[in-house]
Parts: C-alpha cells; sequence; structure tokens
C-alpha cells in the first residue's frame, strides 16, 4: 500500500502495482496533472502547500474506502512544492474483482482526497495575477 504526501514525482504506474493482487479483475488509476489553465486563465506555475496533518487525513480517507468489501487495496499520493506543467499532482489506483466497482472506488477517492486533504494550491497567471485555491 502507497499512502503519502511527497514533493518528489508521482509515478501512477508504481501505484498500479502496489495495488495488483491475484483476485483482482480490474485496477482502476488516475493522475491529477497539472493544466496550463484554469478557468479560462493561462497557469505559468503552481505551488502546493501541505499541513503537517494531510498524510493523517489521507490515511483517514484510504481507510475508509479500503473498508469497502469489493476492494482489495488502495494507493494514492499528494505532492506538494512547486510544480510544473504536466507533473502528476495527485496519483491514485484501486483494485477490485470488478471494473464497476473500481472505478467507483477510485472515483470515490480521489472525490474524498480533494474534499478533505489540507493542502493548498497556489497558482500564479501568466498575467500576473495570482490566486490561492484551498482543496478541502
Amino acid at each position: 500500500m502507497i499512502v503519502r504526501v511527497t514533493t518528489e514525482p508521482l509515478d501512477v504506474a508504481e501505484h498500479e502495482k502496489a495495488v495488483a493482487d491475484p483476485r483482482a479483475g480490474a485496477v482502476v488509476s488516475f493522475a491529477g496533472v497539472v493544466r496550463d489553465h484554469d478557468h479560462g486563465r493561462a497557469v505559468a506555475a503552481l505551488t502546493y502547500e501541505a499541513h503537517p496533518s494531510a498524510e493523517d487525513v489521507l490515511r483517514q480517507v484510504v481507510a475508509e474506502i479500503s473498508a469497502d468489501p469489493d476492494v482489495y487495496a488502495v494507493a494514492v499520493s499528494h505532492r506538494h512544492g512547486p510544480l510544473a506543467i504536466g507533473d502528476v499532482a495527485l496519483a491514485a489506483a484501486v483494485s477490485t474483482a470488478h471494473r464497476g466497482a473500481a472505478f467507483t472506488a477510485c472515483s470515490r477517492l480521489v472525490d474524498l482526497v480533494k474534499q478533505r486533504i489540507p493542502i493548498w494550491k497556489h497558482q500564479r497567471f501568466t498575467d500576473g495575477t495570482e490566486e490561492w485555491v484551498n482543496c478541502p
């Protein structure tokens, strides 16, 4: 299992391997990638700031998703610090016996992480403006 908040680059394939299980007929993964725009404005750069409790919150979310009897394994990481366009900010993977359960569990995992994790995004735009976005 992978559950971490890190400044290191994230590898979605590593997360997929971490949820491998011989019972699993489905592995669904997600890569939250830094894009070059937000709400019609061009993004020049961004930085994620993580609260010290972020990894504990991530573990709580994983425990909740893992409590589903259809879920065999969960792996998730969120990156913080400065990120470039195209970098993976959130990597997640879930394994289950069947694809429907895997898609549902992975979607729920990503939604709960975005709702609860105390990580804030500081975006700088090409027009010189900037904004903070509170992820939870």
